[in-house]
């Protein structure tokens, strides 16, 4: 049985056609997709610039806000140690006799004698790193002797906190921070320096170890009784001389140091004494007391030393 109708088959012109009319119509769903990915991906890029951007700024602007502290009560970077109550010698010295006048001596009328010129203090500059052992190993081993000289007037002492062992507390910077909280001490409680200056000596952490927190360094300070302790713990736990203790520690490096005309931090602790640099065992403070005995008889000898004066001539009479 035969039909006229044929079957509707699409000749290969047609199908052609078809494949190239849906492969435009996916191409031009691709280039849109792309063209979506890459507006969100800008428009996201522009927002992490803004953040960027506004996160800078504002950290810039807080530190332009914030003015650069610097710690009170200081000379050269140092504190002036007067308040050594807590560690004074206790034993007294023995007053020279005096001999009971005789009646002779009693009706003499005296002879006026002059004024003894008091002797200049040696000044004493300490730059100690309160992580450094030898720090802690020299106040433990002379600050008897230095308090027994201080109250005899005849040393000042002076202590500088510097920070050379940054690096060496597990990335707390615990030197740094020492070196400003003693900073804070000297500012709010002078008179409490020293007892806070020896307390970090004398119960030092371990270089290589973390060192106190903040809080644990104000909860020090606190416990050796300075006077505005709210004021000592927000200065410390807030770090404002932080900044103070870096800058002053390079200038200490780059030198002159104090009372000295070219000298330069090269080790913690440095002690210099009338501008002399200390080289001498830092546990024995009979080889330190020979040292300053010997700048103390330099010391006289410069202030002993007096010009002669040149006899006028006298003019002879002509007979």
């Amino acid at each position: 049985m035969s039909s006229d109708e044929t079957p509707n088959v699409p000749t290969p012109r047609n199908s052609r056609e078809a494949v190239r009319e849906k492969a435009q119509k996916v191409h031009a769903q691709q280039s849109r997709a792309r063209l979506m990915r890459r507006i969100i991906i800008g428009a996201v890029a522009i927002i992490a610039v803004g953040a960027v951007g506004t996160a800078v700024t504002l950290a810039v602007s807080a530190q332009v806000s914030k003015p650069q502290l610097t710690p009170t009560g200081m000379e050269s970077d140092g504190v002036i140690v007067n308040d050594i109550d807590a560690i004074a010698a206790s034993d007294e010295t023995l007053g020279t006799p005096v001999p009971e006048p005789t009646e002779a001596a009693a009706t003499a009328t005296p002879t006026p004698a002059p004024e003894p010129t008091a002797p200049e203090r040696v000044e004493i500059h300490v730059y100690v790193d309160y992580l450094a052992p030898d720090a802690g190993e020299f106040e433990r081993a002379n600050a008897r002797q230095l308090a027994s000289w201080i109250s005899e007037g005849a040393v000042t002492v002076s202590y500088h906190p510097v920070a050379l062992l940054t690096a060496s507390s597990n990335g707390t910077k615990y030197s740094l921070r020492a070196a400003a909280a003693a900073a804070c001490v000297a500012t709010h409680s002078p008179d409490k320096f020293y007892a806070f200056n020896r307390d970090l000596l004398s119960n030092q952490p371990k270089v290589g170890t973390d060192g106190f927190s903040d809080a644990q360094l104000a909860n020090a300070a606190a416990a050796v009784g300075v006077d505005d302790a709210k004021a000592v713990r927000s200065c410390i736990e807030d770090g404002d001389f932080v900044t103070w203790a870096k800058e002053a520690t390079t200038r200490a490096l780059d030198g002159p140091l104090a009372g000295s005309d070219d000298l330069v931090l090269s080790s913690a602790p440095m002690i210099v004494a009338n501008g002399e640099a200390y080289v001498g065992a830092l546990d024995d403070p009979a080889e330190f007391s020979n040292f300053m005995l010997t700048i103390d008889n330099d010391a006289s000898q410069q202030s002993n030393e007096t010009p002669t004066p040149t006899p006028t001539p006298t003019a002879t009479p002509t007979p």
